[in-house]
């Protein structure tokens, strides 16, 4: 993997680098434009936040909202990209848009359905499953329940591309990216 970083994402959409497209190729059933995705994957994010903080509270009291939680998961975004960007084995690309709270990656390979779940999934286990688990088994550790509860809400839009690929990529499918779409195929034997 080389990551190369390229700024600040513009908005434009055909400046993103895009794989090779596969005559045949599937486009995935999923938001038809970024505000449409937004909005999905933004009330997503806010039912697991609300859902783990409950939990947070019931399990720790009040005493388990820790500042140091949230401050350790903001400091997770970047960590949180690089994770998605270990698991390509080609070049991957890391935009940021500050303004507009975008840092993401993305690459030109194709993978595998079950790689590119794993890609999907990678730094919301890390930082967010894990360290909740954590605090439910040991509720002394507050500030990993915290940061965890938060970092699993951040990962709404990793989830959404979870569940499209395991409901429509079938067995033996690859998966590849054209700009903010992703695409499946079933290569020929």
């Amino acid at each position: 993997m080389k990551l190369i970083y390229k700024g600040k994402y513009s908005g434009d959409e055909s400046s993103l680098p895009s794989a090779q497209p596969v005559e045949g190729a599937v486009a995935y059933q999923e938001a038809s434009n970024m505000k449409e995705f937004a909005l999905l994957v933004n009330g997503i994010a806010l039912g697991l936040m609300v859902l783990c903080l409950i939990l947070l509270f019931v399990r720790g009291g009040l005493r388990a909202f820790r500042v140091w939680g949230y401050v350790l998961s903001m400091l997770a975004l970047f960590p949180h990209e690089l994770l998605h960007g270990i698991c390509f084995r080609e070049e991957v690309y890391l935009y940021t848009n500050w303004k507009q709270g975008m840092l993401f990656v993305t690459g030109t390979e194709h993978m595998s359905k079950g790689r590119f779940v794993f890609m999907s999934l990678l730094p919301n286990l890390v930082f967010g499953i894990l360290p909740f688990l954590i605090f439910l088994l040991a509720p002394a550790h507050t500030v990993l329940g915290t940061m965890g509860a938060i970092s699993i809400g951040m990962g709404a839009g990793d989830y959404y591309n979870v569940y499209n690929t395991l409901t429509q990529v079938p067995k033996g499918g690859r998966v590849y990216n054209k700009g903010f779409h992703s695409y499946w195929y079933v290569p020929e034997k």
